[in-house]
């Protein structure tokens, strides 16, 4: 889960694609890029760390131009320690494009490969990004046959791309002295939306990975990129769109509306907030069929994502709603930080509970989800340690049982808190003396009572059916082998999981 901004204007954009990757700094805060193009050149500055401490007054200056694009990115295994692997990616040839991608290539490798064998094309890191913006110009060269580019030539490159690729991907890219091309792929598993603006000289427009980077700088959301479209808008500010894929299916990923998006943002017609109020009400319905009547006292929300959830469990189930938990917001998000033992030591300092809320009560804490299960224990044993009587805890998710190859870095089955045990096992793991999860047909359903066209979803990490048709239970051991080997070496496991495709070129607990 990371995430990308693409600007065509008529002035500067620097400081607009700034702005707009501090609206998305939440989907990613391991590095950062911009790369705008001036004319026919390129500039680019990219870098580990936040927006707020990669740019800086002088890299700001650096980038003129009235087209580019940006990418905030989430840590993962091939990309969290290496620079040179943060986003924009640029290639020279055919024309020169620059690139910015969320979402996770399953094929990655295969075609890393055929680039080299077939395309004499030497792709230079582990990530697949690089992979995605090689086979995107090759499909450039093929299609244009040297010849100038044209939109229908773009869009057949688009439709080749689609045929070739395999996985998640929304790009954001610049084609050198033509203009931007957005493309979301068949599934349109991770999001991808438009917007635009009314100037003096015309329109403006500008594609973003949720609707609040939009709005947040003044855009207005015209719509979201349909699974399979591309949008090519020249320098000029004329959009052209085209359906590029055979048999495209909109199934967006359903863990953006649990947890990874903004609550102010909407996402293929659903409002994040409303689709988290909506989980609350079915997951207050489970909780009354399993929670005994006056066992709770109290409904307590973990911050933040957890909060609309939990104030719908409190209204219906008649019981007061408080905020127990107070955050450090200058602790990163925990899913998103690499590595275990920097999680587990990360849970206390960014949370603090107050005794005074806990002290003689039964409480029910709400959470989004639960994936390994330690900051939910450490959750719990702060709820006691504060003087709770007892701790129900209810995820406003199902049980994430398999990991998931789409772009968030969740882990291999063996690490996942839910996999191939009981609720009640669970409990006993985090510490929790009931513990109540939504169930996935409940949380499909909070959506689609919301937008009825979203007839399935992406919940590979609920249901193990993934929805791409490439990944079976092989693909899924090697994933694991090769984790297991990685912490038996001491590594983080990055060369050997991003040559597993788990790397998040694009991606956060």
């Amino acid at each position: 889960m990371c995430g990308i901004v693409g600007v065509v204007s008529a002035t500067p954009v620097n400081q607009l694609i700034y702005d707009s990757l501090l609206l998305l700094q939440h989907r990613g805060q391991d590095a950062a890029g911009i790369a705008t193009a001036n004319g026919s050149t390129f500039h680019m500055h990219k870098a580990n760390g936040l927006v707020r401490d990669v740019f800086r007054t002088r890299n700001m200056r650096s980038l003129p131009g009235a087209a580019g694009i940006g990418q905030v990115r989430y840590p993962t295994a091939g990309s969290a320690s290496s620079e040179e692997e943060a986003q924009p990616f640029y290639v020279n040839a055919p024309y020169g494009v620059i690139l910015a991608h969320n979402g996770n290539l399953t094929n990655w490798e295969q075609l890393r490969e055929e680039m080299f064998r077939r395309d004499r094309r030497h792709i230079n890191t582990h990530s697949d990004t690089e992979v995605l913006l090689n086979v995107l110009a090759d499909e450039l060269q093929r299609a244009s046959n040297g010849m100038a580019l044209d939109p229908d030539t773009i869009f057949t490159a688009v439709s080749g791309l689609h045929r070739r690729v395999r996985g998640s991907y929304a790009i954001a890219a610049q084609i050198a002295g033509y203009g931007m091309l957005a493309v979301r792929d068949p599934f349109g598993i991770r999001p991808l939306c438009l917007g635009s603006v009314e100037t003096p000289t015309g329109k403006e427009w500008m594609v973003a990975s949720e609707s609040v980077a939009l709005e947040g700088i003044g855009y207005k959301l015209e719509r979201d990129v349909a699974p399979g479209e591309a949008i090519f808008i020249d320098l000029d500010g004329k959009l052209y769109s085209k359906q590029c894929a055979e048999n495209a299916v909109l199934t967006p990923c359903i863990f953006e509306y649990v947890y990874l998006a903004r609550p102010d943002s909407c996402i293929d017609g659903v409002p994040v907030y409303d689709a988290r109020l909506r989980m609350g009400d079915y997951l207050a319905e489970k909780i009354r069929q399993e929670v005994s009547a006056g066992d709770v006292d109290v409904v307590m929300p973990i911050p933040d994502s957890s909060r609309p959830a939990a104030m719908q469990v409190a209204n219906r189930l008649g019981v007061n709603y408080r905020e127990g938990f107070f955050k450090n917001r200058y602790v990163g998000r925990t899913f998103i930080m690499p590595g275990q033992a920097v999680r587990k030591k990360s849970v206390r300092q960014k949370l603090n509970a107050m005794g005074v809320e806990f002290k003689g009560k039964n409480v029910l804490i709400v959470d989004d989800s639960i994936v390994r299960g330690t900051t939910s224990f450490e959750i719990v044993q702060m709820a006691r340690d504060a003087g709770a009587n007892k701790v129900i805890f209810a995820s406003a998710a199902p049980p994430v049982k398999y990991p998931n190859v789409y772009g968030i870095d969740m882990p291999t089955r063996s690490e996942l808190v839910a996999h191939n045990r009981t609720h009640e096992e669970i409990a006993k793991i985090i510490g929790a003396d009931k513990l109540v999860y939504q169930d996935v047909e409940a949380m499909k359903q909070a959506v689609r009572d919301i937008n009825p066209a979203l007839k399935d979803f992406d919940a590979s990490c609920f249901d193990g059916r993934y929805i791409t048709g490439d990944i079976d239970e092989a693909y899924l051991n090697r994933l694991e082998t090769a984790r297991s080997q990685a912490d038996r070496d001491g590594t983080n496991g990055d060369t050997e999981r991003s040559q597993l495709h788990l790397q998040r070129s694009g991606g956060n607990e």
